[in-house]
């Protein structure tokens, strides 16, 4: 097996091998992946070691990595909406969520690429109380994003790449679609009993397809057009603009740690 690490900002990660096809998923700056399979004309299929998803990076993307250093924990995150590190000497902007590794913020090493960060540097974790906080904080900084399929940072993110991107800078690792996310946690069984951080799915009568954060309950923040905080009752989401009823309610959950 070979192991690689991303070296853009936001590598685009495709369901088939060209870019015409649509992008399922991004992979942030210092993630860590598996590489199962090449194919011609430069395209790497690679599964995520953060949560397990798959799909195809082409080889400008990554650098391969050795064994010990793709199972090394990472400790450290990016933590403004981008952040400016040096690649090789060279400027890069990455986003938040980015991992630093844990060499601590000054500098690292993937491949045989330098780097040198002076950024805003966290480590999450901590209380219930603690992450149940900072999932708010970082939601909020988030506002107005527009939404893009496929989408983790703050220039385009999908509704499942928001509260997976939000709860890794709290410290609690998700999965990456919402219908793999709805499988975690425990149930809450009534909206009224929800608790800020609670995460809320909603289905088109056959599957989930959406999934927000929510900030109490009758508040939702959630990526849909753009991310956006909604009024949410025992039915689902009405818009705050047009007060039309926009997504169903199927369950709620709340993700260990919190309790």
């Amino acid at each position: 097996m070979k192991y690689g690490m991303v070296v853009v900002p936001a590598a685009p990660a495709r369901k088939k091998p060209h870019h015409k096809y649509e992008m399922v998923n991004q992979l942030l700056f210092g993630e860590k992946v598996a590489i199962l399979s090449f194919k011609q004309k430069g395209w790497y299929k690679i599964k995520s070691l953060y949560d397990g998803y798959k799909g195809w990076v082409t080889h400008h993307m990554i650098r391969e990595i050795d064994k010990d250093l793709a199972k090394h924990p990472q400790q450290l995150l990016a933590g403004a909406l981008l952040n400016t590190i040096e690649v090789n000497a060279m400027p890069m902007q990455i986003p938040m969520g980015s991992f630093i590794g844990p060499e601590g913020k000054d500098s690292g090493k993937i491949g045989d690429w330098e780097y040198r960060y002076g950024g805003l540097a966290t480590k999450p974790g901590g209380s219930p109380e603690k992450i149940r906080a900072s999932i708010e904080k970082y939601a909020r900084e988030w506002l107005n994003a527009p939404y893009l399929w496929g989408g983790k940072t703050i220039l385009g993110v999908d509704c499942s790449g928001f509260a997976q991107t939000i709860f890794k800078m709290a410290g609690v690792a998700l999965l990456r679609d919402a219908w793999q996310q709805a499988q975690e946690g425990k149930v809450v069984k009534k909206l009224q009993d929800a608790r800020p951080g609670d995460l809320a799915f909603f289905d088109d009568q056959q599957e989930i397809v959406h999934v927000g954060i929510l900030l109490g309950p009758d508040r939702i923040i959630h990526a849909s057009g753009k991310v956006r905080i909604d009024m949410i009752d025992k039915k689902g989401i009405t818009s705050s603009e047009t007060g039309k009823r926009t997504h169903r309610l199927k369950l709620i959950k709340r993700i260990p740690p919190l309790s």
